[in-house]
C-alpha cells in the first residue's frame, strides 16, 4: 500500500493543490491515452476529412471515416480510452450523426485539464466548471437556433445534405439525401409527432448496379428467392399472404433418436402418413384463399421439406422460406398482419392483402417485391445498391446517418449553422462570460471557451487551409456580430454558412458538448486503477 501525504498548503491565501505523485501519474495516463484515441479520428473530421482502411481480424477490409464505425473497429484496451469508444457510441444513439466531432471535442477539453492541473486546480473544481460551461453553452446554442416546420422539405434535404457531405459517398447526396427525408416522414406516426422509430424503417443492401440505383420501395422487400421447387409459382397477383411460425414438415420424436423400421409395409405406412399429414395442412391452408406463404426459419427441424414444396408448387401456393426470426415483426407490420404459429389458428382475417408479390432479378441475385399492399403499416424500405461491397456498407453507413439527423430534426425542430460557426461562437459568449465569473471558475470556463476552437481548426486543417489565419478571421467575424460566418471548405474562405445551406440539426451540437463534457469529467475524477484478478 502506497503511503499517502496529505496535500500541504503553500499559504491560506492560495487555491493552489499539490497532487499526489501516484494519482497526478494515473490521470496524466488516462488523459493522454483518451487523447490519443482523439488523435486518431481527428483527421476524419469534415467534408475534407481523410477515410480510414479498417482491417479485422478476419480480413475484412472497411472504409470509412464515420467515428462511430472507426472507434467501434479499434482494439482499445486502456480503460479511459475505451470511454471514449463508448461517447462515440452514446452520440451515435443520441444523435446519429457528429460521432467524431463529439470524441474531438473531448480530446481538446482533455488536454486544456492537463493545464489546469498543472496549475494545481483541484479536478473538482474542474469538474464543477466545466459542468456550468456546458449548460451556459447548450443556453447559447439554443438562442442561435432557427426553428424549422416539417412541412419545409427543403430545409430538410439540406440537413442530411451537410451530413452525408463528410462521407465517402457524398458525391450521391443529392439521391440519398431526398431519400432519407422521404423515407422518415412516411413513418411518422400522426399520433406520435416527436417519435420516430427507425426499425420502421429497412436497408436491404444488394450487390450491383452503383449507388445511383438505390431507391426508395413503397412495400416489402425480402433479400430472399422465393421456392422454385417442383415449378412452383415465382410471381402472384392479388396476393393473399400468410406469415407463419410452424413447420410444414412431418412431425420429429421430442428427443434425439433413431427409429428403425424393417418391415416395408410398415415404412410405406409411415411415409403414407407423412404424406397425408402434410396433405392436411396444406389443405386449411388452400382453404383461407391463401396463395403466398413466408415461413420463418426454423433451427428444431426443416420449416419444410421437398414433399411439402412439391404439393405447396401444386396448389399454387407461392412460398418463400427461411425468413428470419428478427425481421417477422417488421415484415408483420407492413403488411398489417398476423403471425400465426400453429395450423389451427390459420384464419383469414389473419392475412395480409397485396396486389402483387413476385421475385425480381437483381444484380447477382435475386429479391422478392411486394407492392400495393392493402392497409399498409407505416414502414418504408430502402433498397440500397452498390458496385462492391465496400461502397454499399459505406452507404449503408451514411444512409443511417442521414436518417438520424432527420430524425433528430423531428424530435428537435430546431436547425443551427455547420462550418464551425456555433463552436467559434459559443467559444466567443463563453470567454465573455468567464471574465465575469470569481476565481479559479472563471479560468477553467476560459480553457473550456478554448478547447471548442479546436472544431473550426481542425476543419481547416484538414481542408488543406492555414488554420491559425482561417480561425482569427473566424473569431474577427462573430466579435462583429455575425454569428452565422463559417467555414466554406469548397471555396477556402469564410462566408455565411446558413446562405451556403451548411445547416445541422440542434440536438447534434447540444448533445455533442453535453457527452463530450460528461465523459471528460468522469475521467477527471478517476485518481486510480484497481485491477481485480
Amino acid at each position: 500500500m502506497a503511503a499517502v501525504t496529505a496535500a500541504q498548503p503553500r499559504s491560506s491565501k492560495t487555491e493552489s493543490y499539490v497532487d499526489n505523485k501516484r494519482k497526478e501519474d494515473i490521470r496524466h495516463a488516462n488523459i493522454n491515452a483518451a487523447r490519443a484515441v482523439a488523435d486518431a479520428v481527428r483527421t476524419s473530421l469534415g467534408p475534407k476529412g481523410m477515410d480510414k482502411m479498417i482491417s479485422t481480424a478476419n480480413g475484412e477490409v472497411i472504409i470509412t471515416n464515420d467515428g462511430a464505425t472507426i472507434l467501434n473497429k479499434m482494439e482499445v484496451l486502456q480503460p479511459a480510452a475505451k470511454m471514449l469508444v463508448d461517447l462515440s457510441k452514446s452520440q451515435d444513439s443520441a444523435a446519429g450523426d457528429g460521432t467524431t466531432t463529439v470524441v474531438v471535442i473531448a480530446g481538446a477539453l482533455l488536454k486544456q485539464c492537463l493545464t489546469l492541473l498543472s496549475n494545481g486546480i483541484h479536478p473538482t473544481v474542474i469538474s464543477d466548471s466545466l459542468h456550468k460551461a456546458s449548460i451556459k453553452a447548450v443556453d447559447v446554442l439554443t438562442a442561435m437556433a432557427v426553428p424549422l416546420e416539417l412541412s419545409d422539405r427543403e430545409s430538410l434535404i439540406k440537413s442530411a445534405s451537410t451530413s452525408l457531405n463528410s462521407k465517402v459517398v457524398s458525391q450521391y447526396s443529392t439521391l440519398l439525401a431526398p431519400l432519407a427525408v422521404d423515407s422518415v416522414l412516411s413513418v411518422v406516426d400522426p399520433a406520435k409527432p416527436d417519435m420516430v422509430d427507425l426499425r420502421d424503417i429497412k436497408i436491404v443492401k444488394k450487390l450491383g448496379g452503383t449507388v445511383d440505383d438505390t431507391q426508395l420501395v413503397k412495400g416489402l422487400v425480402l433479400d430472399k428467392k422465393a421456392s422454385h421447387a417442383a415449378g412452383g409459382p415465382t410471381r402472384m397477383e392479388n396476393a393473399k399472404i400468410a406469415v407463419i411460425q410452424f413447420q410444414i414438415s412431418p412431425p420429429k420424436t421430442d428427443i434425439e433418436q433413431s427409429i428403425v423400421v424393417s418391415d416395408y409395409t410398415q415404412m410405406d405406412r409411415i411415409l403414407k402418413e407423412e404424406r397425408n399429414y402434410i396433405l392436411g395442412m396444406i389443405k386449411k391452408i388452400k382453404a383461407t384463399g391463401c396463395n403466398v406463404l413466408l415461413i420463418q426459419k426454423s433451427i428444431l427441424r426443416d420449416a419444410v421439406t421437398d414433399l411439402s414444396l412439391h404439393y405447396l408448387a401444386k396448389a399454387k401456393i407461392m412460398v418463400v422460406k427461411d425468413v428470419e426470426r428478427e425481421d417477422i415483426e417488421f415484415i408483420t407490420k407492413t403488411l398489417n398482419c398476423l403471425p400465426i404459429a400453429n395450423i389451427e389458428h390459420f384464419r383469414v382475417e389473419k392475412l395480409g392483402h397485396a396486389d402483387l408479390v413476385e421475385e425480381v432479378s437483381l444484380g447477382d441475385g435475386k429479391i422478392v417485391k411486394v407492392t400495393g399492399i392493402k392497409d399498409m403499416g407505416r414502414t418504408t424500405t430502402v433498397l440500397v445498391r452498390g458496385s462492391n461491397q465496400l461502397v454499399l456498407d459505406e452507404a449503408e453507413r451514411s444512409l443511417h446517418d442521414a436518417l438520424c439527423v432527420v430524425r433528430c430534426l423531428v424530435s428537435k425542430r430546431f436547425l443551427i449553422a455547420g462550418g464551425g460557426a456555433p463552436e467559434i461562437e459559443l467559444s466567443r459568449q463563453l470567454g465573455a462570460w468567464s471574465k465575469v465569473l470569481h476565481g479559479m471558475e472563471g479560468y477553467c470556463v476560459r480553457s473550456f471557451a478554448e478547447a471548442l476552437e479546436v472544431v473550426p481548426y481542425t476543419l481547416a486543417e484538414n481542408a488543406g487551409l492555414n488554420p491559425i489565419a482561417i480561425v482569427t478571421e473566424l473569431r474577427n467575424r462573430h466579435a462583429q456580430g455575425e454569428i452565422n460566418a463559417g467555414i466554406n471548405v469548397r471555396k477556402g474562405q469564410i462566408t455565411n454558412i446558413l446562405e451556403e445551406n451548411v445547416v445541422q440539426p440542434l440536438l447534434v451540437s447540444t448533445s455533442a458538448i453535453t457527452l463530450a463534457t460528461e465523459c471528460v469529467r468522469m475521467i477527471l475524477k478517476i485518481d486510480d486503477i484497481v485491477n481485480v484478478r
